[in-house]
C-alpha cells in the first residue's frame, strides 16, 4: 500500500526541505566554495551540461558534472546508474563537497523538475541557470503544464546571478520574468544564430549575430544546446571563439543522437522520450526511410503521451516496431498496447498507406526485427533509453541492459 497518499503534502514538503538542509550541513554548504551552473528544460539537458564542461575544460578549468549520463570531478568518471537525473539531496551535497575538495572551479548540473518540487535545488547556490526549452512532461505528477513549468521557474528564482534562455521557446517569456544581473538571450530560427546580453533592466549590453557553428553532432536542436553551453562559457570570459571551437570539437555524445552502426543501414540509439524530442529524431532522419523501435515508461509516469508517441512514429517511420521500456509496476503488455495503438490511430485517420506495426514485448527481439527489416540505406532509431544501463522492472528490481550494446550483438549475428 502506498501510504504517501494519506500524508498532507505540507508534511511530504517539510520533510523534503529538512532533508535538503540537512545535506547541506553535513556536507558543510559545499556550493558556497564552487560555482555551481544548473541546466533545466524537457529535453537537452545532459547535452548541454556535457557541452558546458567541454568548453570549460578546453580552456584549462577544472569542472565536476552530474548529468543522466555519468558524474564526472576532473578527469575521474562514472556512470549514472541511478536512473535519476538530478539524485536525492545528500547524494548532490556529497558531490558537490568532493567537487570542492578537488579542487573543481565549476559543478554543472542538470536540474529537473521533479527534483525542484522534492527541493533537492534547496541550499545550492547557483551562479548560472539555463532554459533550454519546454514541452509537456510529468504532468500528471506536477497536476499540469503550469505547475511544471512553475517548477522550472524555481530554478531561476533562486538564481540572482547570470541566466540563459531560448528565447525561440514559447515559454521563454515566463522565464524572462525572473531578475538576474545579467541575461544571456539565445536564439536560431530566425536569425541563423544570435546572442543578446542584457543587464537586469533589459538595457542591451552586447550582440552577437548570425553566429557560425560547425558542429558533428547532428540535429538543429543540437545547435541550440550549442548556443546555450556558449552563452555559458561567454558568461564566465571565456572567448567565442575559444567556445565555439570546445563545442565543434564533440564528435558524439553516449545515447543521444549515437551512430551504433554506419553499414549497410544506419542504426542510431537516442534517449528520446517525450513527443516533442521523439518528433525532432525522426525529422532529422527525414529524407530515410525509417524503421522505429520504440516505447513508453511505465511507473504511471504520463501515459497521455503513450499515444502520441504511437502517432509520430507512424507519421514518419515505415516500418514501427513497439517494445517493451521500462515498465515498473505496470503490464508492460498494457504499455505496448496503448502505445501501437495511437500508430493504428494514425494510419486509419491519415488514409495513407498503413505502415507495419508490430508488437514486440522482448527489447531484444524489437531490435532483431528492426535490424532484420533494415535494407541498404536505411536508418534504424532506436529511442527511449539512450546509455541507459538497465530496464526498471517490479518490486524495484532492474535487469542489466544497454541498447547500443545489444544492437552490436543482433547485427553481428545477422551479418557475422
Amino acid at each position: 500500500m502506498n501510504f504517501k497518499k494519506f500524508i498532507p503534502k505540507s508534511i511530504i514538503n517539510c520533510y523534503h526541505y529538512f532533508l535538503a538542509f540537512l545535506g547541506a550541513v553535513i556536507f558543510r554548504f559545499p556550493s558556497k566554495k564552487i560555482k555551481v551552473i544548473g541546466v533545466t528544460g524537457t529535453n537537452g539537458k545532459s547535452t548541454t551540461v556535457e557541452m558546458i564542461t567541454k568548453i570549460f575544460e578546453e580552456n584549462g578549468l577544472k569542472v565536476a558534472t552530474l548529468s543522466s549520463i555519468r558524474f564526472k570531478i576532473g578527469k575521474k568518471e562514472w556512470s549514472n546508474t541511478l536512473r535519476m537525473t538530478m539524485p536525492g539531496r545528500f547524494t548532490l551535497q556529497k558531490f558537490l563537497r568532493q567537487a570542492v575538495n578537488e579542487r573543481s572551479n565549476y559543478a554543472v548540473l542538470e536540474v529537473t523538475s521533479e527534483g525542484i518540487k522534492q527541493y533537492r535545488h534547496k541550499f545550492i547556490n547557483f551562479n548560472v541557470a539555463v532554459f533550454t526549452n519546454l514541452s509537456p512532461e510529468h504532468i500528471e505528477s506536477h497536476g499540469g503544464f503550469e505547475n511544471y513549468r512553475a517548477a522550472k521557474g524555481k530554478l531561476f528564482q533562486a538564481t540572482k546571478n547570470i541566466h540563459v534562455i531560448n528565447t525561440d521557446d514559447q515559454n521563454s517569456n515566463f522565464f524572462l520574468k525572473f531578475r538576474a544581473k545579467k541575461k544571456y538571450l539565445y536564439s536560431f530560427k530566425n536569425n541563423n544564430g544570435k546572442i543578446k546580453v542584457t543587464d537586469q533592466d533589459g538595457k542591451i549590453l552586447q550582440e552577437l549575430n548570425n553566429l557560425e557553428i560547425k558542429l558533428k553532432l547532428i540535429g538543429e536542436f543540437n545547435i541550440y544546446n550549442a548556443l546555450a553551453a556558449i552563452c555559458v562559457g561567454l558568461s564566465q570570459g571565456i572567448s567565442l571563439d575559444d567556445c565555439k571551437k570546445a563545442v565543434e570539437s564533440i564528435g558524439s555524445m553516449p545515447g543521444r543522437m549515437e551512430k551504433v552502426i554506419s553499414n549497410p543501414f544506419k542504426v542510431i540509439v537516442d534517449y528520446a522520450f517525450t513527443p516533442n524530442a521523439l518528433e525532432k529524431v525522426y525529422s532529422t532522419f527525414q529524407g530515410s526511410r525509417l524503421i522505429c523501435v520504440l516505447g513508453a515508461c511505465g511507473g504511471g509516469r504520463d501515459k497521455w503521451k503513450r499515444p502520441v508517441l504511437g502517432q509520430i512514429a507512424a507519421k514518419y517511420c515505415k516500418e514501427v516496431i513497439v517494445t517493451n521500456e521500462d515498465p515498473y509496476d505496470e503490464d508492460p503488455e498494457k504499455i505496448i498496447n496503448q502505445v501501437a495503438e495511437g500508430a493504428e490511430k494514425y494510419n486509419i485517420n491519415s488514409n495513407q498507406k498503413k505502415n507495419n506495426i508490430y508488437r514486440i514485448l522482448d527489447r531484444r527481439e524489437a531490435i532483431k526485427k528492426a535490424l532484420e527489416l533494415a535494407k541498404p540505406g536505411d536508418t534504424v532509431i532506436i529511442t527511449g533509453k539512450g546509455c541507459e544501463p538497465s530496464i526498471c522492472l517490479a518490486g524495484g528490481k532492474r535487469a542489466p541492459w544497454d541498447d547500443r550494446v545489444v544492437v552490436k550483438e543482433e547485427f553481428k549475428k545477422i551479418y557475422q
